[in-house]
């Protein structure tokens, strides 16, 4: 392939009907767009190999030899990055399928629309350009520095990480406080992995997820007969995690009468199952979080108050994600080494404009909202880098 000036973008058709390659290089003429033309996906894939590879390639689907979705192939795995953009006369769902699933940047219906095909050739330039800028992007850190899935370094975090250390070498009760996505299981996974209870049990219990008139059975588990359904005898979450500790999330969902149970744990150390009698001691550290208002539901009297200063010794308060914006890119790099090691995605950069979005956002759903947004990016992303383009078209339009 004959190299194009500098500034002169360079386009390789690959289509073996020869009227097609004059109609679309008239198109691109308009642009003085510098175009290569190859008359079979075998001598498209052989140019590409020879180098240099061409800014933007448009490829037919359907053509004598090797088809177009063989092609595409054959060229993404000689430069994972280049754009292909396929062409088909025959919009089906599956050519569609196809296309995106073997990293086409997009395709176009035959006969041409001259005017779309310039606007998505500007668009993929644009990508182009942005890839190309976003090369010497580096991580801001090295997420094996992170086992503990907490990452940040602003001031608020630093707090919690002295908070953590302070409460592991001891079984004191601690309550976490925050809004839902922020964190609060990392953060009572961290406190038990530091402890001295760290080769024993950890169990995570979501209060909220679990019916009322089930949570006394799944806590404290229950006797044969001891209510409809009850077939045999159950152990309860304290029993498995005799010596370890038990995190019971969102627990100011707990219904009262549960609370009364929950109280005699710290109290005596002790539960007995439903439907039994005899009391069976337990060894359990209890931490828990919520994302409601105790304070306010102690004055309603819908939470426990001596439940409450048993369980309040120690507070951590996660912060939401909007009060240490700081964190993000630190966050976002995390996630994709994870989904590169994982073998999740490709995609381990993030363009600035993207970050600068990701940065901007309020994210009402927190860590837990960004970590999707990255994942869904990470997966639709052309090449190896996170685009604006890739972002959700929510998260753009609110900049």
């Amino acid at each position: 392939m004959a190299e194009a000036a500098a500034s002169t973008p360079t386009i390789l058709l690959i289509d073996d009907d020869a009227e097609v390659r004059y109609s679309l290089s008239r198109v691109f003429s308009t642009r003085k767009y510098h175009v290569v033309e190859a008359a079979s996906g075998e001598q498209g894939v052989a140019l590409v190999k020879k180098g240099p590879h061409p800014d933007l390639i448009f490829l037919d689907v359907r053509m004598g030899g090797m088809g177009g979705i063989e092609a595409l192939q054959h060229i993404r795995s000689v430069n994972p990055k280049q754009l292909v953009v396929l062409m088909t006369a025959f919009g089906t769902a599956q050519t569609a399928i196809e296309a995106m699933k073997y990293g086409a940047f997009d395709y176009v219906m035959k006969p041409f629309d001259p005017q779309k095909v310039l606007a998505l050739t500007d668009s993929a330039f644009k990508v182009h350009a942005d890839l190309r800028a976003a090369g010497d992007y580096k991580p801001s850190i090295n997420s094996d520095d992170y086992k503990e899935g907490i990452v940040g370094s602003s001031s608020v975090m630093q707090e919690v990480f002295k908070v953590i250390g302070q409460v592991t070498a001891s079984d004191v009760t601690v309550m976490i406080t925050g809004e839902s996505g922020s964190g609060k299981e990392l953060v009572a996974r961290s406190i038990w992995k530091h402890s001295h209870r760290s080769n024993k049990a950890f169990i995570a219990v979501n209060c909220a997820a679990i019916p009322d008139n089930l949570i006394e059975s799944e806590l404290f588990g229950h006797e044969k007969g001891s209510f409809t359904g009850a077939t045999g005898q159950r152990i309860g979450k304290f029993e498995q995690c005799d010596g370890g500790t038990i995190f019971l999330d969102e627990i100011g969902d707990m219904a009262l009468a549960t609370q009364t149970k929950i109280l005699r744990v710290l109290q005596q150390g002790d539960i007995q199952r439903v439907g039994g009698s005899e009391t069976i001691k337990v060894d359990v550290r209890i931490i828990a979080a919520t994302n409601k208002d105790l304070e306010a539901m102690v004055k309603a009297k819908t939470f426990r108050e001596d439940l409450y200063y048993r369980l309040n010794v120690v507070r951590i308060r996660m912060p939401a994600l909007r009060e240490r914006a700081g964190d993000i890119p630190q966050i976002v790099d995390f996630c994709l080494q994870n989904l590169v090691k994982q073998r999740k995605a490709r995609v381990g950069k993030v363009s600035p404009e993207a970050m600068a979005l990701l940065t901007k956002h309020l994210w009402p759903g927190n860590v837990r909202e960004l970590e999707n947004v990255v994942y869904r990016s990470a997966v639709i992303a052309q090449g190896d880098v996170i685009l604006p383009r890739d972002l959700p078209p929510e998260l753009v339009a609110g900049a």
